[in-house]
């Protein structure tokens, strides 16, 4: 199964953490053929009073289940200094590392704690213009093309690094 994963971060060198975490993922059992696209600068995103993110995204194949999936994300983002929180403002603050499974296919899944495609991935620049660089005709399921929906959004701010 082909699977699209948001990498993006804004605390420390999250550069090399976006990098490193890649590598990460590109090393699990059952992970193939990862590409990642270019980093971008991103202006923060729900919650204004924070530092720059960077972002990208990774495509990859594997044999993993969605959960399964779900769960090894949430393992590297561990790894690397992530702490989750159900303190309010915690889903938009900083952090260290943020994974997020975008796109399975193009399977609807909605379970406890999983919801693909990404509930908002139509609504952010910061994942379709990475989402676009690797797949310039990917479709959102229930949405359509990816395309598309970056015309709707707002992209200011949003620069590739070197």
């Amino acid at each position: 199964m082909r699977a699209w994963i948001g990498l993006g971060g804004n605390l420390g060198n999250v550069p090399q953490v976006l990098r490193d975490a890649a590598a990460a993922l590109s090393a699990l059992s059952d992970i193939k053929d990862l590409r990642l696209s270019s980093l971008y600068r991103t202006p923060a995103w729900g919650r204004t009073d924070q530092p720059d993110f960077v972002n990208a995204v990774a495509v990859l194949d594997t044999n993993r289940a969605p959960m399964d999936l779900l769960d090894a994300l949430l393992d590297i983002e561990r790894l690397f200094g992530r702490t989750r929180s159900d303190e309010a403002g915690d889903q938009w603050g900083p952090r260290t590392l943020d994974l997020d499974l975008l796109l399975y296919g193009d399977a609807l899944i909605t379970l406890p704690g999983l919801t693909v495609p990404h509930p908002r991935l139509h609504q952010r620049a910061f994942a379709l213009v990475p989402l676009l660089e690797l797949d310039a005709d990917i479709v959102i399921p229930r949405i359509g093309a990816a395309a598309d929906a970056l015309v709707h959004v707002d992209r200011a701010g949003i620069e590739a690094l070197p």
